[in-house]
């Protein structure tokens, strides 16, 4: 024993004996080593068919092939996404259950929902943001004529109250957008909620309403077909994917809201089950991926978890600071 210790004073380990070291091995191995063994849930707080569950179904496959094991998508939509984001809540920590959460289910709703019976910041443990695109404010320019953002802002200012926006109902991303632009632009615009994004886009290009911010994937169609005219992006920086069109902050400086979707963990899963799922989830980054999402109007991103931890907190705090200012509340 004196001359072991000499040796790990000099820095110089002596290898344990093979029997004793596996126990050592098989502790600091952790669950990972045996995860997953049977089909993991991606829970949704979203309906089958909207832009969340696209990005589910085309993620299933790649992490099956990376992990060996099945991941089922779990619709969960209804009541602004807190049905879904509470199932997973509720799920056990066992890395069987995982939330694929966006920007509305948890970053708005921290917002304007004063009961959540957990915080959005702290429930769960971020794996990595996924996707994130910009939305875009759209028109109808034949009820509304104008050709820009500045000619926009200054026909509302014109004509405060008179003219009326669509959103997807209140606390959704176009509702909320479009409240932060009324905030910074100073202009007043009539909210009429609908549900679900074709009843919003419909509702503006038959001039019932004039306009309304959505998400890009969303919208793209009605856009291609020259059926709304899209004005700016909310993005900081202008979108590839519409070229020509300028960023809000461009006309109202500091101005951003994204759309984006992540994995989250229910809090307590373990470490080694959210890296090996991470690791999973860097497969995605392929071309054929890359361009699948860039085609539904996102960038695939993959970030670290803390970046999308980051990212999360700064949306709370955006948000409540605007449902503060504005009195916000979902009904």
């Amino acid at each position: 024993m004196p001359r072991r210790r000499a040796l790990l004073r000099l820095g110089i380990v002596l290898p344990l004996a093979g029997p004793a070291l596996l126990p050592i091995m098989a502790r600091a191995a952790g669950p990972a080593v045996n995860w997953p063994t049977r089909p993991v849930r991606l829970i949704l707080p979203d309906a089958p068919g909207s832009g969340n569950d696209t990005t589910a179904r085309l993620i299933a496959p790649s992490l099956e092939s990376a992990l060996g094991q099945p991941f089922v998508v779990e619709n969960r939509g209804g009541a602004g996404g807190r049905i879904g984001v509470e199932a997973a809540f509720n799920a056990p920590a066992d890395g069987y259950s995982f939330l694929l959460g966006n920007a509305g289910s948890n970053g708005i709703n921290a917002a304007i929902y004063p009961d959540l019976p957990y915080d959005l910041a702290t429930a769960f443990e971020p794996v990595a943001l996924l996707v994130q695109g910009p939305n875009v404010l759209v028109a109808n320019t034949t009820a509304l004529p104008v050709s820009d953002l500045p000619g926009l802002i200054a026909a509302l200012r014109t004509r405060p109250g008179a003219l009326d926006y669509a959103s997807g109902g209140i606390g959704s991303s176009a509702h909320m957008s479009m409240e932060l632009f009324k905030a910074q632009a100073g202009v007043d615009v009539v909210h009429v909620p609908y549900r679900g994004t074709p009843a919003m886009a419909q509702s503006v290009i038959a001039g019932e309403t004039a306009l309304m911010f959505a998400n890009l994937v969303n919208v793209m169609p009605y856009i291609e077909r020259g059926e709304l005219k899209p004005l700016a992006v909310t993005a900081r920086a202008p979108w590839p994917g519409l070229p020509g069109v300028p960023t809000v902050a461009e006309t109202l400086p500091g101005f951003e809201t994204l759309a984006w979707n992540g994995i989250l963990a229910p809090r307590g899963t373990p470490a080694p089950i959210r890296a090996r799922l991470h690791e999973a989830l860097l497969t995605l980054r392929n071309p054929e991926m890359e361009r699948r999402m860039r085609g539904m109007g996102g960038e695939l991103v993959v970030s670290t978890p803390e970046a999308f931890q980051a990212r999360i907190a700064a949306d709370i705090a955006q948000w409540k600071q605007l449902a503060a200012r504005t009195g916000i509340r979902a009904e």
